[in-house]
């Protein structure tokens, strides 16, 4: 039985706001400036100052994120994405990774995990490389760099370009750079139970100044009110504001942010490197708390992970399987969720997907049918780690 809200003792996530958040949005009520204005360009600034990027374009959420993304490389002036493009794509993945990509007319070819990363197989991503590859969309998953020296030595030499999901993994690095720069675009989300939240919301960073300007035309219906003068999408504006109000260029969205949204953002970028250190000290107690429970496959780390949650994979030799550990950590108030979506490529949906496997998906349907993840957050995390000691020390025997 699931546990009601009262009954939950160790949560998925919770609210990190203070006095500070609600200034904000007190701040944007008295403005009477509900739409995108000043408090966005600030949360961009802040953004990408953040990240160490040149550019960022705040959205409505990571899945829009995901879509301008797409539709970025679709309408550049060289090198466009065209339909029938083949992008590679991890086998475990949200929704909304795969969608944006399949709605530009991509061919998506999907390639396993590691078991113990969570993030793609490297040696599978490129022995899945083909004449026909133009992409590659990296998902850094559950807080977890991709080895990007990897990626970059199996893509550069062949001309292929990647992007990367960032949505769970805002503040995690490889090398000396955040996740998300280092493909040429990269997306983040700021739902609820990620590592910021801005109610909901979403960014795109980049260092290219020609998708950056595409992104701020796709992002609102496609005008041009929102470029600078000289731009690379009209090459240059008119200095008559009406004329430019309604000219439109690119078919694009209305996917913009709220302007409450956005000083939220500001106020929690600001307390986010504050964050990431609490999530890395949680993760540190969890996995010397997962070394007594050898049943279970937890992530490895690349890089320095923020660590969105932390992940369970019951061993295929376990004495128990994923539903007995589901159904004791629920009757203990323990919330816990499958592995984002498991292995999406046995979806229903896949049927509306141009879509191909390459080899075995083994990984991903171990992480399909054995895997969970329980929550981090920031702050103090030992009562509730105690707790799933209390609950995997009865399951086991111990």
């Amino acid at each position: 039985m699931t546990a009601s809200p009262r009954d939950i003792r160790y949560s998925l996530s919770q609210s990190s706001w203070d006095d500070a958040e609600y200034a904000a949005l007190q701040r944007v009520i008295a403005s009477g400036q509900f739409t995108m204005a000043n408090e966005t360009l600030e949360y961009e600034r802040v953004f990408a100052e953040y990240l160490g990027t040149p550019y960022c374009v705040a959205v409505n959420s990571g899945s829009t994120a995901n879509l301008l993304m797409a539709a970025a490389l679709r309408y550049r002036k060289v090198n466009p994405l065209q339909p029938g493009d083949e992008v590679i794509v991890p086998a475990v993945s949200w929704p909304t990774t795969y969608y944006p990509l399949s709605q530009y007319g991509l061919h998506l070819k999907f390639v396993d995990i590691d078991a113990e990363t969570l993030n793609y197989d490297l040696d599978a991503l490129e022995a899945a490389i083909s004449d026909r590859t133009r992409l590659v969309m990296v998902v850094n998953l559950l807080g977890n760099a991709n080895d990007f020296d990897r990626i970059r030595a199996i893509c550069e030499p062949r001309g292929i370009e990647f992007i990367e999901d960032n949505c769970e993994s805002l503040g995690a690095t490889f090398g000396d750079r955040q996740c998300g720069t280092h493909g040429v675009m990269g997306s983040f989300s700021g739902f609820f139970s990620h590592h910021i939240s801005t109610m909901e919301g979403g960014v795109i960073c980049t260092a290219d100044e020609e998708l950056y300007h595409i992104l701020l035309t796709l992002r609102a219906h496609g005008w041009t009110r929102n470029l600078p003068k000289f731009n690379h999408v009209t090459g240059e504006k008119s200095d008559d504001p009406f004329e430019e109000s309604f000219k439109f260029v690119l078919p694009g969205y209305s996917v913009r942010p709220l302007e409450m949204s956005a000083a939220v953002g500001i106020e929690q970028i600001a307390k986010l490197p504050g964050f990431v250190a609490d999530r890395r000290r949680n993760a540190t107690q969890y996995l010397e708390l997962m070394s007594r429970y050898p049943q279970f496959i937890v992530q490895r780390e690349i890089g320095e992970s923020s660590w969105f949650g932390f992940s369970m994979v019951v061993r295929p030799d376990a004495p128990f399987g994923r539903a007995d550990v589901v159904r004791a950590l629920q009757a203990a108030g323990v919330e816990c969720r499958p592995i984002v979506a498991g292995n999406f490529a046995k979806n229903p949906v896949m049927r509306w997907l141009d879509h191909s496997v390459h080899g075995e998906l083994s990984n991903a349907d171990l992480i399909d049918t054995n895997g969970l993840f329980v929550g981090n957050r920031e702050g103090e995390l030992g009562a509730e780690l105690s707790l799933l000691a209390t609950v995997l020390d009865e399951l086991v025997g111990a």
